[in-house]
């Protein structure tokens, strides 16, 4: 689970669980709803270290 590149910027245990669950979704909304996720998922993990 953490090969996964865009695990760099996503640091935390729950906001990779979202974003698997965000991922598996289908459709242009939920296409949407993920990015918006990544960007302030992003955001918000900025100032923590990675889990190695």
């Amino acid at each position: 689970m953490d090969k996964n590149p865009i695990f760099s910027l996503i640091k935390t245990e729950c906001g990779r669980a979202k974003y698997e669950m965000l991922a598996s979704k289908k459709g242009i909304f939920n296409r949407i709803r993920l990015y918006w996720f990544i960007v302030f998922a992003a955001i918000e993990d900025w100032n923590l270290k990675a889990d190695a």
